[in-house]
C-alpha cells in the first residue's frame, strides 16, 4: 500500500482544509505524485483536492461502504509516491450505529488503512494546554498511528514557544506552527465550501497556502512518517446503471460521488454532460436521465424558464427512466419555493413541492431499502447514502421509492417518490448495502 497520512483535527473549522490543499500542492511541487482521499459523505472537497494535487480524490466512508468498495477506491493510489486524506469533523466522530464497516469516523479509516494521524489544532486561546487536548487525541485509541500536530492560529512566537513546550511534555511531536492569518479562510456556502469551479482564483489561493506550508511545516519529517499497511484486494468499483447516461452537470447540479462516476466509465457507460441552466436537453439518444444534486433553490427562476430542458425531460420520461438525488429530485418535483416565499414552477414529472422559505436543516447517512425499482437497481435492493439539504417537503405525493431510515434505524420522512419511468431521493447514493 503506498505510504500515507490521515489529516484530521479535534473538531470541525480548525483548518484542516488548508492544510489539506496546501500540503498536496507542497509534495506535488516537490515532484511526488499525491493521491488525495476524503473520509466521508463529502461532494465538495474532492475537486478542491484535484484542483490542488492534479489527481482525482475519491470518498472512503466506514459506515456506508463494504470491504469490496473500499479496496476498490483504495486501490485508486497505485502508482502514487503518497497519500493524503483529509478526515471529516473531528477525529474520533461518527454516528451511533455500526454501519458497514464501522461508524464511519476518520480514526477508523486511519487504523484500516494504517495511515498516522496528523492533527491539526487551533492553539488560538491557549497554550501549554493543547498539549493536553493532542495528549487525548492520541491515547484515546491506543493502536491508531499518531504521527503529531501542526499547531494552527499561533498568535505570536512566544505563543508558538508556550505551546510547543507543552506538548514536548506530553511526548508530541510538533511538525509545524502556522501563524495566524484571516485570509486563509475559504468561501463557504449553506452545504459547505463554495464549489471549486465557483472559486474566483483558485489555483493561486492553493499556491498560496502551498507557499504557507512550506514556510511553517516540516515536509520532510511529513514524509517520512507516512505508512501504510493496508493491501486492497482485487475489487471493482459500482457498475453504472445504463450504457448511455446524459449526466446534468453545472452550477445547480454538480453532487456526484467520485467514485460512482469512476465506475460507470470504466465498466463501459457513456456519459453525456448536458446543462439545464443553459436550457440544454438531455441527449436524446441516451439510455438514462441522472440529475444530480447541487443548487437549484439559487438559480430556481432559471431552471423554470429552461423549456427546452423541461420539454427534454418530458419526452425522454415516456419511454426511458430519469432519475434526481436531492437537488435533481427537487427540479423534477412540481414546484420549489425559494427564500422570498416565490414558487416556481419545475419539470412537473413527480408531484413533489419543496420550500426553502423556511431553513430546516437536514443531514446525515440513510438507508434505504427499495420498494421501486431505480436505475441499477430492483425492488428490494438495500442502498447507503446521505442526506444534506435545507429544503421542507411541502407536497410529496407520489408512490413512495424507498423505506428510509437514518443511520440509528429510525424512519424519516423523505422516502423519495416515483412515477412511471421518473424516480428520485432526497438521499445521495453512495453504495448498494455489504450483504
Amino acid at each position: 500500500m503506498t505510504p500515507g497520512l490521515m489529516i484530521s483535527a479535534p473538531a470541525s473549522g480548525t483548518g484542516k482544509t488548508t492544510v489539506m490543499l496546501g500540503l498536496l500542492r507542497a509534495f506535488a511541487d516537490a515532484g511526488l505524485n499525491v493521491q488525495p482521499f476524503k473520509s466521508g459523505p463529502d461532494y465538495i472537497d474532492p475537486a478542491f483536492h484535484r484542483a490542488a494535487s492534479g489527481r482525482a480524490s475519491f470518498n472512503l466512508d466506514s459506515w456506508a461502504m463494504g470491504a469490496g468498495l473500499m479496496d476498490a477506491i483504495a486501490s485508486e493510489a497505485a502508482g502514487a509516491d503518497l497519500v493524503i486524506a483529509e478526515g471529516s469533523m473531528g477525529l474520533y466522530d461518527g454516528v451511533a450505529t455500526r454501519g458497514a464497516l464501522g461508524y464511519g469516523s476518520s480514526a477508523e479509516l486511519a487504523a484500516k488503512m494504517g495511515w498516522p494521524v496528523v492533527l491539526v489544532v487551533d492553539v488560538s486561546g491557549q497554550a501549554q494546554s493543547a498539549a493536553a487536548v493532542a495528549l487525548g487525541f492520541a491515547r484515546y485509541q491506543p493502536d491508531l498511528p499518531f504521527a503529531g500536530v501542526i499547531l494552527n492560529r499561533v498568535a505570536s512566537p512566544r505563543h508558538e514557544r508556550l505551546a510547543r513546550l507543552g506538548m514536548e511534555k506530553a511526548g508530541i511531536r510538533v511538525l509545524g506552527a502556522l501563524p495566524r492569518r484571516g485570509d486563509l479562510k475559504l468561501p463557504e456556502r449553506h452545504l459547505g465550501l463554495v464549489q471549486a469551479v465557483e472559486h474566483p482564483d483558485l489555483d493561486a489561493a492553493i499556491a498560496s497556502y502551498a507557499d504557507f506550508l512550506r514556510d511553517h511545516v516540516d515536509l520532510a519529517a511529513l514524509r517520512a512518517a507516512a505508512l501504510g499497511a493496508h493491501v486492497p484486494r482485487a475489487a471493482a468499483l459500482p457498475r453504472p446503471p445504463a450504457q448511455r447516461i446524459a449526466l446534468a452537470q453545472d452550477a445547480a447540479f454538480s453532487f456526484t460521488y467520485p467514485h460512482l462516476l469512476e465506475g460507470w466509465r470504466r465498466a463501459g457507460a457513456e456519459l453525456l454532460p448536458f446543462s439545464p441552466l443553459a436550457d440544454e436537453a438531455p441527449d436524446p439518444q441516451a439510455d438514462l436521465v441522472w440529475l444530480p444534486g447541487g443548487y437549484p433553490e439559487l438559480h430556481a427562476g432559471q431552471l423554470a424558464a429552461a423549456t427546452r430542458f423541461r420539454a427534454g425531460l418530458a419526452r425522454h420520461a415516456q419511454s426511458r427512466p430519469i432519475h434526481g438525488e436531492c437537488g435533481g429530485y427537487m427540479a423534477l418535483g412540481e414546484g420549489l419555493v425559494d427564500k422570498q416565499g416565490v414558487r416556481h414552477q419545475m419539470a412537473g414529472l413527480l408531484g413533489l413541492v419543496t420550500s426553502y422559505e423556511k431553513r430546516k436543516m437536514h443531514l446525515g447517512y440513510r438507508g434505504a431499502t427499495l420498494l421501486s425499482a431505480m436505475p441499477g437497481f430492483a425492488v428490494g435492493a438495500r442502498l447507503r447514502g446521505h442526506e444534506f439539504h435545507y429544503s421542507t417537503i411541502l407536497e410529496q405525493p407520489d408512490t413512495p421509492l424507498a423505506h428510509v431510515t437514518d443511520a440509528d434505524g429510525q424512519d424519516v420522512i423523505e422516502t423519495g417518490s416515483c412515477r412511471g419511468h421518473v424516480s428520485g431521493s432526497f438521499f445521495h447514493l453512495i453504495a448498494e448495502d455489504a450483504p
